[in-house]
């Protein structure tokens, strides 16, 4: 944040401001190449951040204590909110300061509070409930393919208790409970046979020969994760569109509020950002205990559920999309401006309300699902790892966005240069078609998910708790 501000504020980093109708100078190659650092260098620190802070935050609660466990799914939706917040006020806020006031104020602002939000970290250090590290999840998952590789030829296991168990071995990584075997993947419970040659010179297991078998529960864990996770790839992808051909849209329509000032086009994400804050709140607040009163779980339902009715309303919101985009171009043909590239169509930009809306509901319910579902089903030594899927498939997603964009590009082009998607007068394209090819693609996923869903498998866990007291063999879709 420090070198995006300096490379906004120090003249010799930035081009010179255009003034009236002057062409602006483009940025040199040393300017280029100083700005490509320092969003690498943001990147970096939010792929190490993102992951982390949630997981940090959800350790807070003591899932050996009763009158905690139930409380993590309550945290997941307010950081959503809290999350949501912050991205109301840099969408707003932020971004007319970096209009109407400058590149230097609107990076500067954020970099203070940031700094403050390190300060108020850290000075909280004694209070924290922490986690000790126990050594890389990826050796554990490598030993667990290589042993069951290297024992291929046994025959399966189909007795679970003459599995490979060590207590003292694991105790680094189980905290709170100890997973139980499940019946899927049978072939890694290979890992876990015992022979005589397991054992190293110094009577210590040889790991990459010999797993035990909650260390073979937790790659199962990671890989029954795949396919959810998979999922939520067409949920980025459509919302994408959101910041890209929709602001294209809002570009060309009438975004008047008062004669004197006008909504700028990025800033109608706020009703996507206002629509998913509302939507969580309710769902934690009046949702839940409805939900619970007829459903008898905690959570009111599970995350599954709750991440299919946020894939149904996404599909329905791309689809509406097409029909707006039509109503678009049809009052700009009426009024002659379809070939007239920077013409403002007399049309209300609000027109473009329902399905920022409606993607922002779909969020409240898939993405705060999603994140809730990495944390819930991977091995607990490992959801730090498990809760950076969630962030993969969200950066998965507008990489697929793009590709979808390049392909249509290609294969949508006309004769005379001409696609669904022209670069510079989407008056003549043909956005809505790209619009419901991708509600076909979510449709597909939606059955694809289902599938997922109805032949899943949630991890079984003996919970200690405390007081000695233990719930062994709970498959977890009993208390979601």
């Amino acid at each position: 944040m420090v070198s995006l501000t300096l490379s906004a504020t120090i003249p010799g980093l930035t081009p010179p401001s255009c003034k009236g109708t002057e062409v602006c100078n483009v940025a040199s190659q040393g300017q280029l190449s100083i700005l490509y650092v320092c969003l690498i260098l943001s990147a970096i620190g939010a792929g190490g951040i993102r992951p982390c802070v949630v997981v940090f935050g959800a350790d807070q609660f003591d899932e050996s204590d009763p009158k905690q466990k139930t409380k993590t799914w309550n945290f997941f939706n307010w950081y959503y909110i809290v999350m949501g917040l912050s991205v109301l006020v840099a969408i707003t806020v932020i971004v007319y300061i970096q209009d109407y006031v400058g590149w230097g104020w609107g990076l500067g602002i954020p970099t203070v509070i940031w700094f403050f939000s390190i300060v108020f970290f850290v000075s909280g250090y004694r209070m924290y409930r922490t986690v000790e590290p126990s050594g890389s999840p990826f050796t554990r998952l490598c030993q667990v393919v290589v042993a069951a590789i290297k024992k291929r030829k046994l025959p399966k296991v189909y007795d679970p208790t003459s599995l490979y168990d060590n207590d003292e071995l694991d105790a680094s990584i189980i905290a709170n409970g100890k997973l139980l075997h499940t019946k899927q993947l049978r072939f890694l419970d290979k890992a876990a046979i015992r022979t005589e040659k397991d054992k190293l010179t110094s009577g210590a297991p040889n790991l990459w020969r010999l797993s035990t078998a909650h260390r073979v529960e937790e790659l199962k864990s990671i890989l029954r994760m795949g396919p959810i996770w998979a999922s939520g790839l067409l949920l980025v992808t459509a919302s994408a569109q959101q910041g890209t051909f929709t602001i294209q849209q809002a570009r060309t329509m009438e975004r008047h509020i008062t004669p004197s000032f006008q909504i700028p086009p990025a800033s109608m994400a706020v009703f996507t950002v206002v629509t998913m804050l509302i939507t969580v709140t309710f769902y934690d607040r009046v949702f839940i205990p409805v939900a619970r009163r007829f459903t008898g779980v905690d959570r009111g339902i599970s995350y599954l559920h709750r991440m299919t009715i946020g894939f149904f309303i996404s599909t329905i919101a791309t689809f509406i999309s097409g029909f707006i985009e039509i109503k678009r171009k049809n009052v700009a043909a009426s009024h002659g401006l379809t070939d007239i590239t920077n013409a403002t169509i007399p049309i209300s930009v609000f027109w473009l309300v329902p399905q920022y809306a409606l993607h922002g509901v779909a969020e409240g319910f898939a993405s705060v699902g999603h994140l809730e579902y990495f944390f819930d089903q991977s091995p607990e030594s490992m959801r730090s790892t498990a809760t950076a899927f969630y962030w993969t498939a969200i950066a998965a997603g507008s990489y697929l966005s793009s590709l979808m964009v390049t392909l249509v590009h290609k294969y949508s082009a006309g004769p005379n240069g001409t696609n669904w998607l022209p670069d510079y007068n989407l008056n003549k394209g043909k956005l809505e078609y790209f619009y419901w090819l991708t509600t076909l693609l979510q449709v597909v996923n939606l059955v694809y998910y289902l599938i997922c869903v109805k032949y899943y498998t949630f991890k079984s866990v003996q919970i200690q708790y405390r007081g000695g007291e233990s719930e062994e063999g709970q498959e977890l879709v009993e208390r979601v």
